[in-house]
């Protein structure tokens, strides 16, 4: 198979070329393992390969499964191969091999997929840009002076430049989403509960955080949910399953109330590339007869993103302490980058009452967002408000660094008010997509527009809990259409 035929096929193409013997697995396997070749070194999508397993598991790929023979690379964050590297992209953990597989991966080989092995990702999937200590900077496929993106910002590299048709991500704060809108690509977020967690990590950055995958095609989203929905006793949240089936629901159209913003929820700058999508995309509803009026939920963007870096904070506080158990050892500011340190120092002054009270700042973003569900069935904003970065802008400045270093010196209050200041360049590019983390919506990036510089900008959906099939629809439609 020719590689620029390969890179042309999405994932479910693929596996009907495999099913109807166009193809084996063993060509498939081999085509995508040269386009990484060709590929990475221009990009830094991939940081390992088990190439040798891979080959043996493709000879034994099971052809009655839904993606029987599809080659995929997973993130290297909560997507764990027995025996493969486990880093979360932190140098203190450049050495840690997988005990056991994640569930999440367990049941993407159940659906056939042959993992080639694992993608870059910033430290503990901090950022919104994959420029990492340990395996240095990803880049845009479309611009290699830019990001894909992050935390999945790997996965997003992966895909664009062809190298699968989808790859493993991950969402915590738009760690899906925003890599979609920097890359062209569509993301994602399921509704909390949906995907399989584990083993023993069931809450997630307590429910914000959740696995799912990049992809070409709608119809690999929907037939990803498809394979990988679960009701997981073991785990901390459930949805119900979805027995309709995405596939079979996907040509479904309903006459949605659609509510669209292109206003930043935390009064930061938005491009007119931002607006302008939004606007084409209400265009494209409303010509195909969706009612759309400009509208926004009334919550207060600043302090909700206030809230989530206080989870933030006792999230990484928690996690040194298990480092430090696994090592025998405390930890320095020179184990780990300076966001995962000033977030480590400011989790220690972080209460259990601020803990608590970070949480039910969540419940109460979730409840207005239900009523505001009651009018609208849909939410539209900008998947990001401008275009990618370009790779190193977000490094923080000298007086920065410094007030960082020196974080632990500081009370607790003022440690809250630097790790806003710490994100707040990377929050300007993306403030749309953490609400729906927090709230446990499902919601999507869709490449529907291109930029006055030639790079993409996403356009999110979000839909109340447990509507993929709406969003998928409503997609589907966008899609065609564009």
């Amino acid at each position: 198979m020719k590689k620029e035929e390969y890179m042309r096929y999405d994932a479910t193409g693929l596996a009907g070329l495999i099913k109807s013997k166009n193809i084996s697995v063993r060509e498939a396997v081999e085509t995508a393992v040269n386009v990484i070749n060709d590929e990475n070194p221009r990009v830094n999508a991939v940081t390992h390969l088990r190439l040798e397993k891979a080959m043996t598991e493709a000879e034994k790929a099971n052809m009655n499964t839904p993606f029987g023979g599809v080659p995929i690379l997973l993130k290297d964050m909560s997507q764990n191969v027995k025996g493969s590297p486990a880093t979360a992209g932190s140098n203190l953990l450049k050495s840690n091999l997988a005990l056991k597989n994640s569930y999440f991966t367990d049941k993407l080989i159940q659906a056939g997929f042959i993992v080639l092995g694992h993608t870059n990702a910033p430290e503990f999937g901090l950022k919104n840009i994959t420029e990492p200590l340990l395996h240095g900077a990803s880049r845009n496929p479309l611009n290699v002076n830019h990001s894909p993106g992050g935390s999945s910002g790997g996965a997003a590299a992966a895909v664009a430049s062809g190298m699968v048709p989808v790859a493993g991500a991950s969402d915590g704060g738009g760690s899906i989403r925003i890599p979609a809108s920097f890359s062209g690509l569509i993301g994602l977020k399921p509704t909390r509960g949906r995907m399989p967690v584990g083993p023993g990590t069931g809450r997630q950055w307590q429910g914000a955080a959740i696995d799912f995958f990049l992809t070409k095609s709608v119809r690999d989203t929907a037939g990803l949910l498809d394979c990988m929905q679960i009701y997981q006793r073991a785990a901390a949240y459930h949805t119900p399953l979805f027995s309709k089936g995405y596939l079979n629901t996907l040509e479904m159209k309903n006459n949605f109330r659609v509510a669209y913003s292109f206003h930043s929820p935390v009064g930061t700058l938005v491009s007119p590339d931002a607006e302008q999508a939004v606007l084409k995309t209400v265009d494209m509803l409303q010509a195909e007869g969706f009612q759309c009026e400009e509208a926004a939920p009334p919550i207060d963007g600043k302090e909700l993103m206030r809230q989530y870096y206080m989870m933030n904070s006792g999230e990484m506080a928690a996690l040194v302490s298990s480092l430090e158990k696994s090592f025998n050892r405390k930890l320095t500011i020179e184990d780990v980058e300076i966001e995962s340190w000033a977030l480590y120092q400011a989790g220690l002054k972080c209460s259990a009452g601020d803990f608590s009270r970070s949480l039910s700042a969540w419940d109460q973003a979730s409840a207005i967002m239900h009523e505001f569900h009651q009018r609208y069935d849909l939410y539209i904003t900008p998947a990001a408000a401008h275009t990618a970065p370009l790779i190193g802008q977000l490094r923080h400045q000298e007086a920065m660094q410094n007030s960082l270093e020196h974080i632990h010196l500081m009370k607790a209050q003022d440690q809250q008010e630097l790790i806003y200041q710490m994100f707040e360049p990377s929050l300007t590019l993306t403030p749309y997509t953490q609400l729906a983390n927090l709230t446990g919506q499902p919601a999507i990036s869709l490449p529907l527009y291109t930029a006055e510089n030639g790079l993409p900008i996403g356009i999110q959906l979000m839909a109340p809990k447990g509507n993929e099939h709406w969003l998928l629809s409503v997609s589907n439609i966008l899609m065609k259409t564009n």
